[in-house]
């Protein structure tokens, strides 16, 4: 007898063919078949009018803290995710010294965008090395099936301490550094991870770990992969890193890459375009390299207490370095503006902000003396005073304490554009950085956005097509063998949805970090179940279903 059968739904089995109205049967936390009149079942739940997919695989997450103290990763499952892939751009916990992590939970709290009283608060420090978080996280249990980069800060840190930031490393340190990498993947990580991109930095502004790598130091963790014979290179690119000696690295691990991540610049608009050529040129070359794209409108709040969106500049370094009044003090400071204006024309176009000061708003005052301007963008407000915008942006958060929230819509902001980007075949649909950037985003939902803003409401993919880029393609990708498609024998993750509903809402902010924390979060719309191994995990109201881990730590891969 199945466990359950969901009857009467339009199967879209993750492999990009064709759907059919059928029944699904599963026992034992597998798919046991699919088909008609497939015999009785303890439970059988009605799909008529609904879609039955694979769940969700979200290849790019950064729940690595978040999952120390919330096995579910909320908000993924709700939003249709049964897989999350975590440790993106080298940004782990593990492995990490007991002396050491501070200096881990600091460099987390700026390019994370998390309190570092959460992480004090939060994370369960049951673990000193990479296989021993592993072995923590399947101890302690799942609740979405869970896979893990292994982070080059992390393993930079773990062996240059606090020089990590500071200086190239040594032989010996490379080697060791290599040796951890290699004992990484050996254990079961889904491979290595690392960033070269300006923007992102620790507290104070210091640079991540990974970015003071040299070639050296890369060439010898992949010649480490090498020996493995097993996991994904992953890197964030940056400016100074062109995609050939990107290229250079994938070619000494012989191992697949993700470059993360290109997204459409209206202020230079080919060169998202051109990267990915190039990536397509060394496939051609028998690289096997995709790049990350994401399929939301990369939309951040902020206050001037952590400016996100103008890290990436160098003039901005100093207001990284201080805060309370010799911040506000800075800001004062006409010399310290005029060197950011000169860094803002000479990038434009080159960095996630580019002064599209249209795109800026005032979305929260703090005063209700400027209640009236919430609405409004920096553009309109700085002419208005006739100053330039940069100076309406800062007097405004002085005025207001830095209190003031604002969101600025930075990237990926033209359909027609990122539609050429999204449907190329061979770009990898990711980019949720679910558990990073709390206070700023949340684009955990990314998934129930394809589905239904670019297939239903904008028709770029058949639904098909949708469901193949965000199961069977992540499930290829990273080698992940047993999911990402439904079949008989397979793992059941399961995602049912309402085709003419399913959604992502809006953000809204809810402290309901450790220590009372702040975090953006989004609701998901048309959700009607989430299983994890034929365990369900969201209800028929798309509301998770709490006490309940049946994910698995996924140690085995194909790719």
């Amino acid at each position: 007898m199945h466990d359950f059968t969901i009857q009467n739904a339009r199967i879209v089995d993750g492999t990009g063919g064709p759907s059919q109205i059928a029944d699904l049967a599963v026992k034992d936390g597998r798919i046991a078949a699919i088909g008609r009149d497939l015999g009785p079942s303890r439970e059988t739940i009605d799909g008529s009018g609904l879609v039955l997919a694979p769940g969700i695989i979200d290849g790019h997450t950064h729940y690595d803290a978040q999952i120390t103290w919330d096995p579910m990763v909320d908000p993924s499952p709700a939003l249709g995710v049964t897989t999350v892939v975590l440790g993106n751009c080298g940004f782990t916990i593990a492995p990490c010294r007991p002396e050491d992590r501070d200096i881990t939970m600091r460099n987390l709290t700026q390019v994370e965008g998390m309190s570092l009283d959460a992480l004090r608060n939060g994370i369960k420090w049951e673990f000193e090395s990479f296989p021993q978080y592993l072995d923590m996280l399947e101890k302690r249990g799942v609740g979405p099936n869970v896979a893990c980069f292994v982070g080059h800060s992390s393993v930079r840190t773990f062996v240059l301490r606090e020089d990590a930031s500071r200086r190239e490393a040594t032989d010996a340190e490379i080697g060791e550094m290599a040796r951890i990498v290699r004992q990484a993947l050996e254990a079961g990580a889904v491979g290595f991870s690392s960033t070269t991109n300006e923007s992102h930095n620790g507290e104070g502004g210091i640079p991540m770990p990974s970015r003071l790598a040299d070639d050296r130091e890369l060439l010898a963790i992949m010649g480490a992969m090498k020996e493995a014979g097993r996991g994904v290179y992953m890197t964030t690119k940056g400016a100074i890193t062109p995609i050939a000696k990107i290229e250079e690295h994938v070619a000494a691990a012989e191992r697949p890459a993700l470059i993360s991540g290109f997204l459409y610049n209206k202020m230079n608009p080919d060169r998202a375009k051109n990267f990915l050529a190039e990536i397509a040129q060394a496939r051609g070359r028998g690289r096997r390299i995709h790049g990350e794209v994401s399929c939301c409108p990369l939309t951040m709040d902020f206050t001037m207490k952590s400016a996100y969106i103008l890290e990436g500049y160098a003039a901005w370094k100093p207001a990284m370095e201080v805060s309370g009044d010799a911040l506000k003090k800075l800001y004062a400071d006409k010399s310290f503006r005029d060197a950011v204006k000169a860094d803002l024309d000479k990038y434009r176009g080159h960095r996630a902000f580019n002064s599209e000061w249209d795109k800026v708003q005032l979305v929260e005052a703090a005063t209700p003396a400027n209640a009236k301007l919430e609405g409004k963008t920096i553009a309109e407000l700085a002419e208005a005073a006739g100053v330039h915008p940069l100076d309406c942006l800062i007097d405004l958060a002085l005025a207001e304490n830095l209190e003031t929230v604002f969101t600025a819509m930075l990237l990926n902001s033209d359909d027609e554009e990122v539609a050429k980007i999204i449907t190329d075949p061979e770009t990898y649909i990711t980019l949720s950085d679910a558990g990073a950037h709390l206070t700023f985003l949340c684009d955990a939902g990314f998934g129930l956005h394809l589905l239904g803003y670019w297939s239903r409401d904008l028709g770029k993919f058949t639904l098909e097509q949708a469901v193949h880029r965000l199961t069977g393609h992540p499930a290829s990708l990273f080698g992940i063998a047993d999911r990402g498609r439904l079949a008989p024998g397979l793992a059941a993750d399961l995602l049912l949805f309402d085709p003419a509903t399913v959604a992502r809402g809006g953000k809204k902010r809810q402290r309901d970090l450790p220590g009372g924390a702040p975090r953006l979060v989004t609701p998901g719309f048309g959700v009607h179940g989430v299983w994890v191994n034929g365990e369900r995990i969201v209800d028929q109201a798309g509301a998770p279903i709490g006490g309940r881990l049946p994910g698995r730590l996924l140690r085995e891969f194909a790719a």
